[in-house]
């Protein structure tokens, strides 16, 4: 069974069931290609992953802002969602091995995996603090406008995995 076939009573989730995929992220992306993409990934999770978008708009140092947005972040992110921090100190997982993780805590009753993505000066220690995972990309600095769909891509290649569809290739 992928991330979510089945496993809703009532619009709740059940051990075993569907797990809610968010992604809470700093910025609003403006329609265009990118935009397109990330709506193209989120639609083929099954449930639809959603996208929050969160933004401070006063002019603010980047230390202040980097606060602001961590305030923001843990603020919007649903209050029983695990909480998957994106950042460089994180651990690196190969597909399979997010596959494996998001199985594990859907195995565990998890109902919903928020994934935190930052600004341009990253995540607020406060998000990387309460976060239950930190999670990186990889050693290269990604846009973080372009790290939603690449994200949304790595989670809907994880439900095929699981699902055992040959979209994944090793």
């Amino acid at each position: 069974m992928g991330l979510g076939s089945a496993g809703y009573r009532d619009g709740a989730s059940v051990r075993g069931g569907a797990i809610r995929l968010y992604l809470v992220a700093v910025g609003r992306l403006r329609r265009g290609p990118l935009h397109d993409l990330q709506t193209d990934y989120a639609g083929r999770l099954v449930p639809p992953a959603t996208v929050i978008e969160v933004e401070e708009k006063r002019k603010l140092s980047p230390a202040e802002l980097k606060a602001r947005e961590a305030e923001l972040i843990l603020a919007a992110r649903p209050a029983a969602a695990m909480l998957v921090a994106l950042d460089r100190s994180g651990a690196e997982w190969s597909s399979r091995d997010l596959a494996d993780r998001l199985a594990a805590w859907r195995d565990r009753g998890a109902g919903a995996v928020a994934f935190a993505i930052g600004g341009a000066e990253g995540l607020g220690k406060p998000v990387l603090e309460k976060a239950d995972m930190v999670l990186s990309l990889g050693a290269m600095t990604w846009p973080h406008l372009l790290v939603r769909p690449m994200l949304l891509e790595q989670l809907y290649r994880a439900q095929q995995i699981l699902a055992g569809h040959p979209y994944h290739r090793d």
